[in-house]
């Protein structure tokens, strides 16, 4: 395999979490009598551009299916901080009804439905029926297409250029991502911004947050990696801010290189942190499997001691993150009975590969739980918020990564 940016032969490994199946592929009953594909799951660093990548084997068609599971409003914490944005962006660039905001990956409409209030037309790109049915019903005009180059190239043909171009954590997920940011470049207007959200490499590396790695991220992305991408097709990154989402993201301002806007200094200082962190030296990457493996190991210990001793175990969250930790560790039923998650397209189906079925969180009235194992230990505030309750009978909140953490 060639790396995806700059074509350099990949010959270090980066992660190898074994054979997985695509962590957004929810199972439902009658297809757990039926074969489940697995594909490799094997990350590679190119020690030219400093790009990590995982190794291709599954294509984006498989991976985005068009009953995707995966529905952003599901989360009120990330509600928040998509109106947030909204409401600042539009002010700074003083976006109003003669304005164009383009969202790529808009998912349900969580984010855009926010200008659609404002009065600021916008369209969103979005290749899965099931969350694009949403988007529509909170009346968001949604395209069902993959993003790249060639539909950037139609949208401005067609006078759609764009005054804003929004892509929340999908940079990551792009299988062509030369193609893809050769798209943002041809559909922005002139004077046009981009912001892109991704989690940062960097966060990644120093909590070991190795469960965040799975087939539909194609890529793991630091500023000094993205900046590079950017230059090759004459776009300039401004403005940088760090984020908590998602254990640690970067938002990245972006504009056309021509353009008069000056670089801030969070820029060059961000870039600073990262070569001195070491993200361009290749000893960095491949100490982290003894990492996973210790927090696999810790989780294994732990789940077989509860059930030595009696106690009662449970998961919260069906997120893709959570996969990935339970099938690189073997975790199936028998450890942990259930996992309760308030999306309703995954409840009554069932985890992929560890099979662990999905109930609603109404699973957890009135239960006697001794342990609620919180797998997108991201957002653990906002489940132990919402499950106050269990907590004050006795419940104890559990999260794996970056070490386990009992919380009592």
């Amino acid at each position: 395999m060639n790396c995806r940016h700059c074509a350099t032969p990949l010959s270090h490994t980066f992660l190898d979490l074994g054979f997985a199946p695509p962590s957004n592929a929810y199972l439902t009953a009658a297809e757990l009598a039926k074969p489940e594909k697995h594909y490799p799951l094997r990350v590679k660093v190119c020690d030219q551009c400093w790009l990590v990548q995982t190794e291709d084997y599954a294509q984006a068609n498989e991976l985005f299916s068009p009953d995707y599971a995966y529905f952003s409003s599901t989360s009120s914490g990330w509600l928040a901080h998509a109106k947030h944005y909204v409401e600042q962006v539009s002010s700074e660039l003083s976006l109003n009804s003669d304005s164009l905001v383009i969202e790529v990956a808009s998912n349900d409409g969580y984010l855009l439905k926010n200008f659609v209030a404002m009065g600021i037309p916008c369209l969103g790109i979005e290749p899965t029926d099931s969350t694009a049915t949403a988007a529509e019903a909170k009346g968001v005009p949604v395209l069902r297409e993959f993003f790249g180059e060639a539909l950037g190239k139609q949208l401005a043909r067609e006078g759609k250029k764009a005054d804003l171009i929004i892509g929340n954590n999908v940079y990551a997920h792009v299988p062509n991502i030369n193609d893809f940011t050769r798209g943002l470049k041809a559909v922005l207007k002139p004077s046009g911004t981009i912001t892109l959200e991704f989690p940062h490499l960097m966060r990644l590396l120093e909590h070991f947050q190795f469960d965040t790695i799975y087939h539909e991220h194609y890529s793991y992305l630091s500023l000094s990696a993205v900046s590079r991408i950017f230059q090759s097709v004459g776009l300039r990154i401004w403005q940088v801010e760090e984020l908590n989402t998602h254990g640690g993201s970067l938002r990245i301002f972006c504009c056309h290189d021509e353009d008069d806007r000056e670089n801030y200094e969070s820029v060059a200082a961000m870039l600073h942190v990262e070569y001195s962190r070491g993200l361009q030296r290749l000893g960095t990457y491949l100490d982290f499997q003894s990492r996973a493996n210790k927090i696999k190991d810790d989780l294994l210990y732990f789940l077989i001691k509860q059930k030595r001793a009696g106690k009662k175990i449970a998961a919260y969250g069906a997120a893709a993150k959570g996969n990935t930790l339970l099938n690189y560790a073997g975790i199936k039923p028998d450890l942990l009975p259930f996992v309760c998650d308030a999306a309703p397209a995954k409840q009554g189906k069932f985890m992929p590969g560890s099979h662990i079925p999905i109930f609603s969180p109404d699973q957890l009235v009135g239960s006697q739980l001794d342990y609620l194992l919180v797998l997108p230990w991201n957002i653990l505030e906002e489940v132990q918020q919402q499950n106050s309750e269990i907590q004050e009978r006795g419940t104890a909140f559990v999260i794996a990564v970056p070490e386990l953490r009992i919380f009592e």
